[in-house]
């Protein structure tokens, strides 16, 4: 059974806000989930406008509510261009993401993304690629494991934690929850046990994603594709994708690098509208608690 909470979209009117929205625009939903910002925003547009939802997921996909002014694109948002081409769309209005996890996924065992439920580890987005989590354990250099703790999970014993799956795959596959935090625990602060646990889970789940390139192709593609004065809509829930949108945002590349003309005049594809992110109420964090660490940020295209 699906929780009700699959449904909830984070900071939904501060979102539609920010795309001023047009009744005949073009728009997409980079990130469909449950349908909850889609459904929202298809229900502002007339015949004339469209909305292009995209999710990588077969389960999001299958329960898509039916709407003419909806296309359902059933991919990863990194091949946005292309799908664009295909469609015969050359501008945009705006477009949204929301780059939070599904609630469902992390509610679902067969899914691995959590660290409260038992079950396989597997931690695909899409299931239809071939790197899961316990392939990940299983075929990965200790460097690289080390790398990704490090780096994705901003752990500082991410070398232990790395030297101790290598150790302990070669006695018995990792490809379970359970003997992934059997092996863990012993390593993590038991007063941070929470916090470490689902920075490790988080660190593995974008590395078998490839969340983080994804991201930036996708943000530079989004930008080409928006027409001047289109709206870029992006809510982040962690400091590494935040970082990430907001340069981008500023500069328009992900490092943050500022180009200049000759004449030493600023070039930024984009105008930065929010110099502070929006975050949730304390209404709607309460409602929802799940969208306690969301933040949006948005900007126009120059």
């Amino acid at each position: 059974m699906i929780s009700e909470a699959y449904h909830i979209p984070a900071l939904l009117p501060q979102a539609l806000e920010a795309l001023a929205l047009k009744p005949g625009g073009f728009y997409v939903d980079a990130t469909f989930g449950g349908g909850g910002h889609s459904r929202a925003i298809v229900e502002r547009l007339s015949t004339e406008g469209h909305l292009y939802g995209f999710d990588q997921d077969q389960e999001a996909v299958e329960r898509a509510f039916s709407d003419p002014r909806l296309t359902i694109v059933y991919s990863n948002f990194r091949y946005l261009s292309n799908f664009m081409r295909y469609y015969g769309v050359e501008e945009l209005d705006g477009v949204l993401a929301d780059l939070g996890v599904s609630f469902h996924h992390f509610d679902s065992q067969e899914r691995g993304f959590s660290f409260r439920w038992s079950g396989p580890l597997d931690m695909r987005m899409n299931q239809r690629a071939s790197l899961s989590a316990a392939e990940l354990l299983a075929s990965y250099p200790e460097e690289d494991i080390a790398r990704i703790l490090k780096v994705y999970g901003e752990l500082k014993q991410g070398a232990r934690l790395a030297k101790a799956i290598v150790a302990q795959r070669a006695q018995e596959p990792i490809t379970t929850v359970e003997r992934l935090l059997d092996i863990v625990k012993p390593m993590i602060n038991p007063r941070q046990e929470k916090k470490e646990l689902a920075q490790l889970f988080q660190a593995l789940r974008i590395e078998v994603n490839g969340e983080l390139q994804a991201l930036e192709e996708f943000l530079a593609q989004a930008t080409r594709l928006l027409r001047p004065g289109g709206r870029l809509a992006i809510i982040t829930y962690h400091s590494l994708e935040d970082r990430i949108v907001k340069n981008f945002m500023r500069t328009g590349n992900a490092e943050g690098r500022l180009e200049k003309d000759f004449y030493g005049r600023v070039e930024a594809p984009l105008r930065l509208l929010t110099s502070k992110p929006i975050v949730p109420s304390e209404e709607e964090v309460e409602r929802n608690p799940r969208s306690r660490s969301a933040k949006l940020r948005v900007a126009e295209k120059v």
